[in-house]
């Protein structure tokens, strides 16, 4: 290990040496041939002509050789970048438990493919856990709570009950990351994260808790319509959460309905007129297709919508229920009132 250690500054080292070395090499040669060739000397014209291809042919090298170094760069951090989204917000498997599964999410920093929204969805002993966050603000700092958050939820999703320890979880993390961070920076951090916690049941049924975030799109049917129309809490981390926590008993996810989860950067989104993108009609115009395929449409109604230039992070997960067991016993018939109004049950 020591060896491999003491290889890696070498490696660095002989790479930057190398780096120069030509560009070194093509001044030496531009310089020698003007000091001591006697072409070089002379005011003739054609002189004159050799003397100036001489150096332009060394001033093209040296731009063509520091174009292809930053290239060389530019691919690195690309892979860099690559390999921390794959840590960081992990492709979400197609099929969970019964229900097909599709996520994406769009940064709006030019260049950058990872941003401040978070996603994952775990199959459990308790159903399937869902989480949908969004950090304040962007760059690094963002992403550094969202993969503080993320950590978080993966762990807590297997070792709570119910959904309140969860959350709880994910409050206690975010407030030792911020409070670390400002400890080594010395400034007060003042991000906030708005989360959405989902749980579907081998039952279908879905239970929900929400802190600042939008609750997800139902799409059943011809029909969307919002999960909730309850306010939700206050997001994690300017304020301590309450002793209660109201969680919403939503109905059951039927076989053949979708959700689409989403950051307010999806409705957010506004053209040149300032008009604001509108989420549900894009959702309706592909209600019937496969969750990938509606991901698809959304992003690309609302890249025309922006002109190809959002201005917020926006981040989608769909999940379609297709498990085909039977209705359980005291589902809803046509309507489902559990879903615009749903009943919050609280627990200490």
């Amino acid at each position: 290990m020591m060896c491999i250690k003491a290889a890696v500054p070498r490696v660095g080292s002989l790479r930057r040496v190398l780096s120069m070395g030509l560009p070194t090499a093509w001044g030496a040669v531009a310089i020698t041939y003007k000091l001591t060739c006697p072409l070089a000397q002379q005011n003739a014209l054609g002189a004159r002509v050799v003397t100036s291809a001489v150096f332009f042919a060394v001033g093209t090298g040296l731009v063509v050789h520091v174009r292809r170094a930053l290239l060389r760069e530019l691919r690195r951090a690309r892979q860099v970048a690559d390999v921390a989204q794959s840590v960081l917000l992990r492709p979400v498997p197609p099929r969970i438990d019964g229900l097909t599964v599709a996520a994406a999410q769009l940064s709006a920093d030019r260049g950058a493919t990872i941003g401040g929204d978070l996603y994952e969805a775990a199959a459990t002993e308790q159903g399937v856990r869902v989480v949908m966050g969004d950090v304040r603000g962007h760059g690094l700092a963002a992403i550094g709570t969202a993969a503080a958050v993320l950590g978080s939820f993966r762990e807590a999703v297997h070792d709570e009950p119910d959904l309140q320890g969860v959350l709880r979880r994910l409050d206690r993390t975010l407030a030792r990351h911020l409070r670390e961070r400002a400890e080594q920076d010395g400034t007060v951090a003042e991000e906030f994260v708005t989360v959405l916690l989902l749980e579907i049941g081998g039952d279908g049924e879905l239970r929900a808790l929400s802190c600042g975030h939008p609750w997800p799109y139902l799409l059943s049917g011809s029909v969307v319509e919002p999960l909730s129309r309850a306010d939700p809490l206050p997001p994690l981390g300017p304020f301590p959460l309450p002793r209660e926590l109201p969680q919403l008993h939503c109905g059951p996810l039927l076989p053949g309905e979708t959700l689409v989860l989403y950051t307010d950067g999806a409705e957010d989104a506004r053209d040149g007129h300032g008009r604001f993108f509108s989420l549900p009609a894009a959702l309706q115009e592909a209600a019937h297709a496969s969750p990938q395929t509606i991901l698809g449409a959304v992003f690309t109604e609302l890249l025309n919508h922006t002109g190809g230039a959002p201005t917020d992070d926006v981040a989608l997960l769909a999940l379609r229920n297709e498990r085909h067991h039977p209705r359980p016993l005291g589902a809803r018939g046509t309507a489902r009132p559990a879903t615009t109004h749903p009943q919050p049950t609280t627990h200490l």
